[in-house]
């Protein structure tokens, strides 16, 4: 992409661990102008993970985005013309942008409750608690003779 990674950096740190939907969502309202182009790489890792024969059954709603990282790509050099017969160097960042797709995990069934009779049996029984009296020690004060 024709963008430095720390901008893409920005919006993508933005989509990790998201639904699909809802990265798109995110995407769609930013303002930053990399975030078209992630959402174009986004698409197409939706549109490959739909196409795949053994994946087919899978639907965009039911992944999230398990990874997305955007890192340094090559650097273009060009020359800007200074004061007095000098160069500055301009150096034109790109990046290299990866989504990676994950189907979203079921929830583990939650273990069937206890009978009531066999948890009750199971706890200790309990001793009412009986009024204690509090203890509180004073110092006495020693004068010294003076």
């Amino acid at each position: 992409m024709r963008s430095p990674a720390r901008k893409a950096r920005l919006v993508t740190d933005q989509i990790r661990g998201r639904s699909v939907p809802e990265a798109r969502t995110i995407l769609a309202f930013s303002q930053r102008a990399i975030a078209r182009e992630i959402e174009k790489v986004l698409n197409s890792a939706v549109a490959n993970v739909v196409s795949r024969p053994e994946l087919s059954d899978l639907k965009p709603d039911e992944m999230i985005v398990a990874a997305a990282y955007a890192d340094e790509g090559p650097t273009m050099k060009r020359w800007r013309a200074r004061a007095r017969g000098r160069v500055a160097r301009i150096r034109k960042r790109t990046c290299h942008i990866t989504v990676r797709l994950q189907e979203v995990p079921a929830p583990p069934a939650p273990p069937p409750p206890a009978p009531k009779e066999e948890a009750k049996a199971a706890a200790p029984k309990r001793k009412p608690a009986a009024a204690t009296k509090k203890t509180t020690t004073t110092r006495k004060k020693v004068e010294a003779k003076a």
